[in-house]
């Protein structure tokens, strides 16, 4: 006859055991998730102070017009230098002369029609890329605006700046930037010499 043996096994040794091989392995995969970065939350890189203070000394005596400098810019650099306001664009070229008898009464006819010796322009952004000032362009169309993108090289680099406008006087301009404030647009008041 076959003889049966009996197991004798501790079911609370299995559970024990169970348990710890169980907590092992949830801490094994808890220390590997905290150390793999997340997806979608840790995309930007981080800044240290040195770092912001390294872009602060390089954009502290930046120079706008240095490519007009040419070859040596010691001889050509201004001696002082003016504050430099990089929102503001370069001042107008002037104008062609006159072919005119009186120059003058011409300048000065043009003046009085023209009212003010600025334009206006509301800057609702400047952009590295095109595709962020068409983006831009197309939020205010849809908010009831007329912007017009124009680029400018600064820097080497070409900005895309949207802006509405140009306006005759200031207080059309700034009528038109509380409108944009108040479909929560930020935007900046430029004047430009006529």
């Amino acid at each position: 006859m076959v003889s049966l043996s009996r197991q004798h096994g501790n079911t609370l040794v299995g559970l024990i055991l169970g348990l710890v091989i169980g907590l092992t392995v949830a801490l094994v995969v808890a220390i590997y998730v905290t150390k793999v970065p997340i997806p979608f939350l840790n995309k930007g890189l981080s800044r240290n102070a040195e770092q912001d203070a390294a872009e602060q000394k390089k954009n502290k005596d930046w120079d706008p017009n240095a490519p007009l400098y040419g070859k040596s810019p010691a001889a050509n650099a201004p001696v002082d230098k003016p504050a430099v306001n990089p929102a503001a664009p370069a001042p107008a070229a002037p104008a062609a002369e006159s072919t005119s008898a009186d120059p003058l009464g011409d300048l000065v006819q043009s003046k009085s029609e023209a009212g003010e010796a600025f334009y206006y322009f509301v800057q609702v952004g400047a952009f590295n890329s095109s595709d962020e000032s068409q983006t831009q362009r197309a939020k205010l169309a849809l908010g009831g605006f007329d912007p017009k993108i124009s680029e400018r090289e600064q820097g080497g680099k070409i900005i895309y700046r949207v802006r509405l406008g140009p306006f005759q006087t200031k207080t059309e301009a700034e009528d038109t930037q509380a409108k944009l404030k108040s479909t929560k647009f930020e935007s900046a008041l430029i004047r430009v010499q006529r």
